[in-house]
């Protein structure tokens, strides 16, 4: 994730972006933990697996104008999740949404 461009959303919150093809291509697959404090912002999206993960996400989708639409928690491994409105998606580790809503992500800054 380190290697990912990124900014800082405040109260020690980053949101690593997957915008290019290999970066949305490996996503979060195959990692053992995501840190707590770390996010994954990928844009132009509107479907996400967790086939290969190997724990739960919070799934926060974003519409055109960078607000929440929905939050899926606690997605598990092996599942697909889709949202046709959405236009991009921000995956946390499972249960900790609303420390990323806290810090920004939804209030229409992040697109």
């Amino acid at each position: 994730m380190d290697g990912l461009p990124g900014r800082e959303l405040g109260r020690g919150l980053r949101l690593a972006v997957a915008s290019s093809r290999p970066a949305r291509l490996r996503g979060l697959f195959r990692l053992d933990a995501l840190p707590v404090r770390v996010a994954l912002h990928i844009p132009r999206c509107r479907s996400v697996h967790t086939f290969g993960m190997r724990f739960a996400l919070d799934l926060i989708w974003l519409g055109g104008d960078g607000r929440v639409l929905r939050i899926d928690r606690k997605v598990p491994p092996r599942r697909v999740r889709t949202c046709v409105r959405a236009r991009s998606v921000v995956e946390v580790n499972g249960g900790v949404a609303d420390a990323f809503l806290a810090g920004g992500v939804g209030d229409g800054r992040v697109r």
